[in-house]
């Protein structure tokens, strides 16, 4: 019995230990939050960085006005034929796991997950995949459709059980549409907001996007 003890003791030790230490993930940036509680995961679009487009300004407005811990991410990035990107999946999902674990060291009790375009298509797909993930709310950025799983928004959003807010810019026809195939999922957990003359990238609408996001956060509980 001691012996049994004694080995549950260190693999509790060891885990615990790997927790505390678990190192932020390769080539992405984070702005530390200090003592607050939340943090927000960013995933950027196709053959982009974590400083890029939509991902930067969110991550600069909700330290700033929020406080949160953001943590933006170096997604798979070939800079390859968009339909290509299914098989980088599981790598991303690997990198959202990692994600959590760093900003669960910076103790976050709350975490969000964002992305845009194709980091949408992978933040979508992991929670589907995930239903188990310490991921407290989805926001999803000009989301897509087309394509088999996983990079189907639409498909992966019907098995998300979590609070999810689905956004895009009311100048792009393809975000719009997509968008509209799936008002069927509306509910209380699943906002829409559609960002007035903005393009698949907010360009000149950072304001409003990030205005948006930030009012959905303070909106959950």
């Amino acid at each position: 019995m001691k012996f049994f003890k004694v080995i549950t003791f260190n693999i509790l030790l060891l885990v615990s230990t790997f927790n505390v230490y678990a190192s932020q993930p390769k080539d992405s940036v984070y702005l530390n939050g200090g003592s607050n509680k939340i943090g927000l995961i960013l995933a950027h679009g196709r053959g982009k960085t974590p400083t890029w487009k939509v991902v930067e300004p969110l991550r600069l407005g909700v330290h700033s006005q929020l406080g949160y811990h953001t943590l933006s991410l170096q997604m798979p990035n070939d800079d390859k034929y968009w339909e290509s990107y299914a098989d980088d999946f599981p790598t991303a999902y690997r990198q959202f796991n990692e994600a959590v674990e760093f900003l669960k060291t910076k103790g976050t009790t709350k975490i969000y997950l964002m992305g845009h375009s194709m980091g949408s298509r992978m933040a979508a797909a992991y929670i589907s995949k995930n239903p188990k993930t310490d991921i407290n709310g989805l926001i999803i950025a000009g989301c897509r459709n087309n394509g088999d799983s996983p990079l189907s928004c639409s498909e992966s959003l019907a098995n998300v059980k979590i609070a999810i807010l689905d956004i895009w810019g009311g100048d792009n026809n393809k975000d719009i549409n997509a968008a509209r195939e799936r008002e069927n999922l509306k509910s209380a957990l699943y906002t829409q907001v559609e960002i007035d003359g903005a393009n698949h990238k907010f360009d000149d609408e950072n304001e409003a996007f990030v205005a948006a996001v930030v009012k959905w956060l303070q909106a959950q509980k």
